[in-house]
């Protein structure tokens, strides 16, 4: 017989809403939890007492945790899905509600993952940003990579507010200034829409295919030797992502078998 999956309650102790469709949320971190930074862990809560034996089961999604390695609390990043069974609760917790959290963290967008390289590049799309605020936020990445590219697409202007306000706090972060300087020189960051009037306009992927992005950063094509990168978003733009990256002669890693890109398998998206 299977022993059953150990479960920890952990406590709510802030819920940012951004949009009527994005919020963030922090909780208490169990004392023995231990992840990489970009991993993801099963979170949730309890779901509808089943009508006939009145029985009540976890439900749980996976969820990119949005904090870095060393912060004492967790921080997620979620959608709202109207009718999805987790997000249509979840989006209404409130501090000091309590979280189901399973405690095994696992994912690829980590740097073990990917050979030594110069330059990083983190490909995300809506709320696929939320593994890499976490390992922006780690020193580790910086001390791996002279530079730090970061783009982050969504439909609207509104939707780029999560990402930008982690930008910013690298920048007035004092232990990440001593890191990257005070202009945040080793850091890009590259935030594009599709549907709302911006500075960028485009999806990323077109961008990469017509060379705006490199032109813009002032960068040149990927390259194999020197350039490695970590793609988080919908299954549709992680296929397509994977296959410029392939085109350009990028091999795609794992823990076991480093490699010059990841892709994140594991997305919070619509219905949950």
């Amino acid at each position: 017989m299977l022993a059953p999956v150990r479960h920890d309650t952990q406590i709510v102790t802030s819920v940012t809403h951004y949009t009527n469709r994005l919020f963030a949320f922090r909780t208490t971190r169990p004392a023995s939890l231990r992840f990489r930074s970009g991993e993801f862990v099963m979170i949730g809560l309890m779901d509808a007492p089943d009508p006939e034996t009145g029985r009540q089961k976890p439900l749980l999604r996976a969820y990119s945790i949005a904090s870095p390695a060393w912060d004492e609390e967790l921080e997620f990043y979620s959608i709202k899905v109207p009718d999805g069974r987790l997000t249509s609760r979840l989006q209404n917790i409130k501090a000091g509600d309590e979280l189901i959290l399973h405690p095994k963290p696992v994912g690829t967008l980590v740097h073990d993952a990917l050979l030594p390289g110069k330059r990083l590049y983190f490909f995300a799309t809506g709320t696929g940003f939320a593994p890499f605020a976490s390992l922006l936020r780690d020193p580790l990445t910086y001390e791996k990579y002279n530079e730090v590219i970061i783009t982050h697409t969504c439909q609207l202007v509104e939707d780029l507010t999560y990402g930008g306000e982690i930008i910013e706090t690298l920048r007035t972060d004092g232990i990440m200034q001593e890191l990257l300087g005070p202009n945040l020189v080793q850091l890009k960051y590259y935030p594009t829409t599709t549907r709302e009037e911006s500075p960028k306009m485009g999806r990323i992927t077109d961008l990469i295919s017509s060379g705006g992005m490199f032109a813009d950063l002032g960068l040149p094509a990927f390259d194999p030797a020197s350039d490695r990168a970590m793609v988080c978003g919908s299954l549709a733009f992680n296929l397509e992502a994977r296959g410029l990256l392939e085109k350009a002669g990028l091999r795609e890693g794992t823990r076991s078998e480093p490699g010059e890109f990841v892709v994140e398998k594991a997305f919070v998206g619509e219905g949950v």
